[in-house]
């Protein structure tokens, strides 16, 4: 039997951990290799070697895979779009359920567990780790598109409809089609990806901080595997959850990349394309790799910190000087209309438009699902002593709520620059160019735009360092104080990802891996909602 304590319980606080969870930790525990890692062999190699062998082989033969990406991704979406809507689904009712059961009043870490972090430093931490680059690149691009959509009915492209079906009775009505297609982004923005995060990190922080089981992927599923996590079907979850947050996050390190380097050109005319985009993924990713090496507190929670500050200047700024009683009404409206709209779009069976439900929500819901291992794992673990209830309903609320704001102030600001002051520019420019097209026409545009570019880039670190602390912890079978040369591997082989995406085929790439690690991933969550509820309905309630 190994030690009971938990590394993460701090000195003279009790955890009244369940020992009946951990008969056979022992076929867990790492093992110190070569070089000073501390590693769960079979875990870390697999997924190592598997890591290396794609990077060689991308970058020997991008121009050879790029139409292999393209249509994989193609494939995974068209076929199976009501897979990802209905499994979203599930994820949100099972929250849901949870919160507002007895189940609810369980608190992670024991009945007298208390907060390590405060609630500003907690959301600070979760929202600029979970969404911070997609809101960057998509606050402005998103509700355009769905915006001109709807505004011009139903339109096909490639012989496939390009609106969400509802949208096309808005047709000439801009303040319709403004609603709906707010609705429309909203959704992609609100519940179900926060829902996704929260099944798959309380279910880590239950059978951690309560249970005792190391903090990693296999250690929910004991409730369903028992002793086998130890072998090698754990070995195979935890294999998923690290090939899923690393294609995760170069997808989202990709758009990060993109956005900067389409900033850049358009501030100081620096030339863009593949040659800029790896030029920032690799300084930017040896700026992570600092942040890294300066652990948790240090480095992500004060970075996290530093940019909500930045982020919430840009956005009172916009707020303030941009059309502000439209913004601020809008909020509302945009809010009552996702409502509204909810159920019809969350319907994964019987659509028409397949190009809403398969080019966005398909691929969104994989996105968000590759990304569940690292943005659950990172929650997780700064979230010891909420009562469940407290956890979902922060989880799901409070970063849901923000992105709707979000949308509002840069979408809806967007919007109004085309309908009442004629700008098309905006509607013209390329998607990572929107959001300094959008404020180019607002005052101190070198300024805003300047502040834009360093948000994208310090969201790009926070999420490559947690990311790769994350990792870590997987690949380390759930030692969350690993030696500091793994996480400079997972670090560096973050950036290398995506720059090998990047040459094999640009954002396509990068989302066909998202959603090709996204859909194994996905069965992993279902079956993780069983084991969570039959471990939360064993523990005392506070």
């Amino acid at each position: 039997m190994t030690d009971t304590k938990d590394p993460m319980v701090p000195d003279g606080e009790v955890n009244p951990i369940d020992t009946d969870y951990q008969v056979g930790q022992d076929n867990v525990v790492v093992n110190v290799g070569p070089f000073g890692l501390d590693i769960h062999n079979r875990v870390f190699a697999i997924s190592a070697l598997g890591i290396i062998a794609f990077v060689v082989l991308t970058l020997a033969f991008h121009n050879q895979v790029e139409p292999m990406f393209q249509g994989l991704r193609g494939w995974l979406t068209s076929n199976l779009d009501w897979f990802f809507l209905g499994a979203g689904n599930i994820f949100v009712l099972v929250c849901l359920g949870v919160a507002f059961s007895p189940l609810g009043r369980v608190r992670l870490g024991g009945t007298e567990a208390t907060p390590d972090y405060s609630y500003l430093g907690w959301f600070s931490m979760l929202f600029a780790a979970g969404m911070g680059i997609g809101l960057m690149f998509f606050g402005v691009s998103e509700p355009l598109s769905h915006f001109s959509s709807s505004l011009g009915g139903t339109s096909v492209e490639n012989g496939v409809r390009t609106d969400w079906a509802p949208l096309a009775a808005a047709a000439g009505d801009t303040q319709a089609a403004a609603s709906l297609g707010m609705a429309a982004t909203i959704f992609h923005w609100g519940l179900h990806p926060w829902a996704i995060y929260a099944v798959l990190a309380l279910g880590l922080a239950l059978f951690s901080f309560n249970k005792g089981l190391p903090l990693t992927m296999r250690s929910v599923f004991y409730p369903l595997l028992g002793e086998r996590v130890w072998g090698w079907p754990g070995h195979v979850i935890d294999i998923l959850a690290v090939l899923a947050t690393l294609f995760g996050l170069a997808t989202s390190l990709g758009f990060g990349a993109s956005q900067a380097s389409a900033g850049l050109n358009y501030l100081f005319g620096i030339p863009e394309g593949n040659t800029t985009q790896i030029v920032l993924v690799v300084l930017i990713t040896a700026i992570a790799l600092l942040s890294v090496l300066a652990g948790l507190d240090a480095g992500v929670k004060r970075l996290s910190e530093i940019n909500m500050v930045l982020a919430a200047l840009l956005l009172v700024f916009v707020v303030v000087v941009g059309p502000t009683l439209a913004i601020m009404t809008g909020f509302f409206s945009n809010l009552g209309s996702y409502l509204t709209h909810l159920p019809a779009l969350s319907n994964p069976f019987g659509r028409e438009d397949v190009n809403f439900s398969q080019g966005w929500t398909a691929f969104y819901w994989a996105w968000w699902i590759s990304w569940s291992p690292f943005v659950g794992m990172f929650i997780a673990r700064v979230s010891r002593g909420r009562s469940v209830r407290e956890f979902i309903v922060s989880v799901l609320l409070v970063p849901s709520l923000a992105c709707v704001l979000w949308m509002s102030v840069f979408g809806g600001t967007a919007i109004s620059q085309v309908v009442n002051e004629g700008y098309t520019a905006v509607t013209e420019a390329a998607l990572p160019l929107q959001l300094f097209t959008m404020l180019d026409v607002l005052p101190l545009a070198q300024i805003t735009s300047f502040i834009a570019i360093i948000l994208v880039v310090v969201f790009f670190i926070t999420s490559s360092d947690s990311g790769s602390l994350v990792i870590d912890v997987i690949a380390a079978g759930g030692k969350v104080d690993a030696p500091t040369p793994q996480r400079v591997f997972w670090c560096t082989f973050e950036g290398l990802v995506a720059i090998a995406l990047i040459l094999g085929g640009g954002l396509v790439a990068l989302q066909a891996m998202a959603v090709s690690t996204g859909f194994p991933f996905t069965l992993v969550l279902l079956m993780s909602c069983v084991a969570l509820i039959k471990g939360l309905a064993s523990e005392p309630r506070s």
